[in-house]
């Protein structure tokens, strides 16, 4: 069974950084896009970013200019560069394919952002 695992979140002050990480267990399987998603306290999962094999890189409005994509050396590593953290950013982060999978969601990583 292929497995999605994201890493890296915590309690971070409102103006920080955290850098969030995926990697796929499955090393044969190739995604042609991998994305972040994530849902906040109370709400349905949200996309956040995409990046496609390859440089094109998408945000969702909220977050462009603050996060970024990108890959990682090993195959199916993704990673979420988040900067400038605000409070509405909180929320359980996952990857996974886009568009996603359903056999894809991992347990996520949460990410709370407050003073």
């Amino acid at each position: 069974q292929v497995q999605f695992v994201e890493s890296g979140g915590g309690l971070v002050q409102p103006g920080g950084s955290l850098r969030l990480s995926c990697a796929v267990s499955d090393s044969d399987l190739s995604i042609y896009r991998m994305g972040w998603y994530r849902q906040p306290p109370g709400k349905q999962r949200e996309w956040v970013a995409t990046l496609t094999k390859g440089t094109t890189r998408l945000y969702t409005t909220a977050v462009k200019g603050r996060f970024s994509i990108s890959s990682g050396s090993a195959k199916n590593t993704v990673y979420l560069q988040m900067n400038n953290l605000k409070p509405e950013d909180t929320a359980v982060y996952y990857c996974n394919s886009v568009p996603a999978n359903s056999d894809y969601w991992g347990q996520g990583t949460q990410v709370t952002v407050s003073s």
